[in-house]
């Protein structure tokens, strides 16, 4: 019912195994291609608290559940790059990724010598994309690029920055976008930086200066670059104890939905601890949705 789980085994689909998961593997997020569901998730090169710290993303799939196949990365090794969703479908014959590089801002890219560099995971890193963006956002921010399979994406393009007061200090993806007769929906977290509160600091393993909220909007059907709409203001936010205070405090990091009968059901992070869910009448989202088109 979506709504009741029981674990079927007390072993992990996925544990660091590899040199490059030594941090955790963290974050993952299913879409299902024909009769594979393929699962991208975070691997952490090194512990928290140990530098360097470096995110990049990993895909494998499974038929059935019960035996994965690893695929491989499918970000470029060289920079830090996570929140990195994939569509259901081709669009236009090319498999889309949305993502969220790190280090893809104003700040951390500029030209010398008539090359342009940014920071990677060695310092500074020779820009060795085919084609160069026509701009870089203050904050990370959510990237579109196409691809004929799964460990070739090009044409990289922002598409989303943060705008609003309550995402000022960056956004990325939450689940894979969903289809609807309206558009792409996109779930997306952003965060708000806010500074200490000593109120959280006793019942955190890290204190958190920052409050994590869900949004969405909405990605044209043929054109997922283009922002059809998308709402100013968060629809979840940590209200709930569970969700206020935990491993990290104020935090709702929404990671899954689906459509069942005619309600969207998110299941996101809460305070980085227990999973929770929230239910919304689909149409009632996307009515929201008109007073506040693009373009």
């Amino acid at each position: 019912d979506g709504i009741h789980f029981h674990r079927v085994s007390n072993k992990p689909v996925l544990k660091p195994e590899k040199k490059y998961e030594q941090g955790g593997t963290e974050d993952p997020r299913i879409i299902k291609i024909g009769s594979k569901f393929y699962i991208t998730y975070v691997a952490l090169t090194n512990p928290f608290g140990k530098s360097p710290r470096f995110a990049r993303t990993f895909l494998f799939s499974t038929s059935n559940f019960r035996t994965f196949k690893r695929i491989g990365l499918i970000t470029s090794k060289r920079i830090d790059n996570k929140d990195v969703v994939l569509f259901p479908e081709k669009i236009n014959g090319a498999y889309v990724m949305l993502h969220r590089p790190r280090g893809w801002t104003r700040k951390n890219v500029f030209k010398k010598n008539g090359k342009l560099y940014f920071k990677g995971e060695r310092g500074l890193e020779e820009w060795s994309e085919k084609q160069i963006p026509k701009y870089f956002p203050e904050k990370p921010g959510i990237w579109i690029a196409y691809g004929k399979d799964f460990k070739n994406f090009a044409g990289h393009k922002l598409i989303m920055e943060q705008i609003q007061e309550w995402e000022n200090d960056k956004i990325g993806t939450g689940p894979p976008p969903i289809k609807t007769k309206y558009g792409w929906l996109l779930i997306y977290h952003g965060v708000e930086e806010v500074g200490v509160n000593p109120k959280y600091i006793s019942w955190a393993k890290k204190p958190n200066t920052k409050i994590y909220r869900a949004g969405a909007a909405l990605l044209d059907l043929y054109n997922p670059s283009k922002i059809i709409a998308r709402l100013p203001y968060p629809i979840l936010e940590p209200e709930k104890d569970y969700e206020i205070y935990g491993d990290t405090c104020n935090v709702v990091f929404p990671e899954g939905a689906l459509i069942k009968d005619g309600q969207l059901f998110v299941y996101y992070g809460a305070a980085d601890k227990v999973i929770g869910l929230a239910i919304i009448k689909l149409e009632k989202l996307l009515s929201a949705f008109l007073k506040h088109k693009w373009g």
